[in-house]
């Protein structure tokens, strides 16, 4: 028995050691990797433009004025005088830098019903430099030339990030 702890004792100092050594060299390979190869997530001279927004588009139809029959064949508790359409009009978005257009989009409303919100999220890479942004952003498919509209000219610095985004409180589509 003595000889079997005896030499797990004399053992102990190089087990330790070899523990050390592969702990040491995990580490050195983190710390080189972490570091190399250098990422970048842009070129020395672009910049980024992200479009995202969540909208609830307007109603796809008008509410309407139910008849004295239609009345009549819904159950006492279901008779409201009229009724309006759930779904949702899915939100249009297209967006121009200096008269190209990037970006062409339809977001679709969200729920069984349709009845949510739209969801849009993009990134496009663009040159840097003095841009004229355009973007236009439809919420009715009853009035699809409405809408909110932004035109701007806007100085994009290499590795910038500009967000499009929509907020109706502040006057609409937003360049932050």
């Amino acid at each position: 028995m003595k000889s079997a702890t005896a030499e797990r004792e004399r053992r102990a100092p190089a087990a330790w050691l070899g523990q050390l050594l592969l702990y040491g060299l995990f580490a050195a390979f983190v710390g080189v990797f972490s570091q190399w190869p250098r990422y970048h997530a842009l070129g020395p001279d672009e910049a980024l433009v992200k479009v995202s927004f969540v909208r609830v588009g307007k109603p796809v139809g008008d509410c309407r004025r139910l008849s004295d029959a239609e009345l009549a064949k819904l159950p006492p508790n279901m008779r409201a005088a009229t009724t309006c359409p759930r779904e949702r009009s899915p939100v249009q978005i297209s967006v121009h830098i200096d008269g190209e257009r990037v970006l062409e989009r339809s977001a679709a409303p969200s729920g069984l019903a349709k009845d949510g919100a739209s969801a849009l999220y993009e990134r496009l890479v663009v040159p840097a430099g003095e841009r004229r942004i355009t973007v236009h952003l439809s919420d009715d498919v009853r009035a699809r030339d409405a809408g909110w509209r932004r035109d701007e000219m806007r100085r994009l610095t290499p590795g910038q990030v500009l967000v499009i985004d929509f907020d109706a409180e502040k006057g609409g589509i937003t360049f932050q």
